[in-house]
């Protein structure tokens, strides 16, 4: 599918916004620095909430996403995030001022983000005309990015270098069987157009000679080298060189390297995941063969 650049920053945002936030929900912190650390928890996961509206067709009509949640997981996502920063809100306040109000509202911020971050997932993963989405690996790779990119934000390598490590091992099955996937959906040009019954199909002519939506967007080619060589920055900069850093760089250094690494590999990976989807739409165009 055609990567669209709102779409991959609102993931990556959100993502490592919405894992900051549960890590200070957790763990806390205090005085000003609480309300430097929660402030950039907050601005990380509007932000990347806002890149979405981008999105939308007609992004004025962002807060009809609302009215679905009985079927669509983006409103369901939607309904999630909100709830989600307004519970983190007292329990920000508190580290703030000092109030003794415990972890409660912390804890379950976090929950709310474990939520907040399966719903982004769900969008992709239910959608089974894009087999390489639709598997248990995509919310497993959504989880553990958000998880992940909360700890290095935080510093916290006793957690955030075995976080890392199980984040490589996540993306490597993902992408193992993400190739594999298209296959395994058994979708033929038979399939695709309904004709398979009788007998082998192959494209005669085009549908139409003009370019159309489901052409811009739905089919999009990535050469197999280029392909390669994302998996190996995302790799190298989501895990490889956060560990690095945070294990051999001191202080405040090492965490703000482990950071912009790991959020390069976080954009790799994304830009990669929506490039390689193919949707089996491709094969009514005879842009492929299964």
């Amino acid at each position: 599918m055609n990567p669209a650049p709102s779409v991959i920053v609102f993931t990556v945002l959100s993502g490592m916004g919405f894992g900051f936030l549960a890590l200070l929900g957790v763990f806390g912190a205090t005085g000003a620095a609480a309300f430097f650390l929660w402030g950039i928890g907050y601005g990380l996961a509007v932000a990347g909430l806002v890149a979405s509206a981008f999105h939308l067709g007609n992004p004025q009509r962002a807060l009809l996403a609302f009215t679905q949640w009985r079927t669509s997981w983006l409103s369901r996502e939607a309904w999630a995030s909100v709830v989600t920063l307004g519970l983190f809100a007292p329990q920000a306040l508190a580290d703030w001022l000092g109030f003794d109000w415990g972890r409660g509202f912390g804890m379950a911020g976090a929950v709310g983000v474990a939520l907040t971050v399966f719903c982004t997932s769900m969008i992709y993963a239910q959608i089974r005309a894009v087999p390489r989405w639709h598997h248990w690996t995509v919310p497993a790779v959504f989880l553990a990015y958000a998880a992940t990119g909360g700890l290095v934000m935080g510093g916290f390598s006793p957690l955030a270098v075995p976080a890392l490590c199980v984040l490589g091992v996540v993306m490597a099955i993902h992408w193992h069987y993400g190739a594999r996937a298209f296959a395994r959906a058994g979708q033929t040009m038979g399939t695709a157009t309904g004709l398979g019954g009788i007998g082998a199909v192959s494209v005669f002519e085009q549908p139409h000679t003009g370019g159309n939506y489901l052409m811009r967007e739905m089919i999009y080619v990535v050469g197999r080298k280029h392909a390669e060589r994302v998996r190996m920055i995302a790799m190298v900069f989501s895990v490889m060189l956060p560990v690095i850093a945070l294990a051999y760089v001191p202080g405040l250094v090492g965490v703000a390297l482990a950071v912009l690494t790991h959020l390069v590999g976080a954009l790799a990976q994304r830009w990669l995941f929506f490039a390689e989807a193919e949707h089996v739409v491709v094969l009514y165009y005879g842009q492929r063969v299964a």
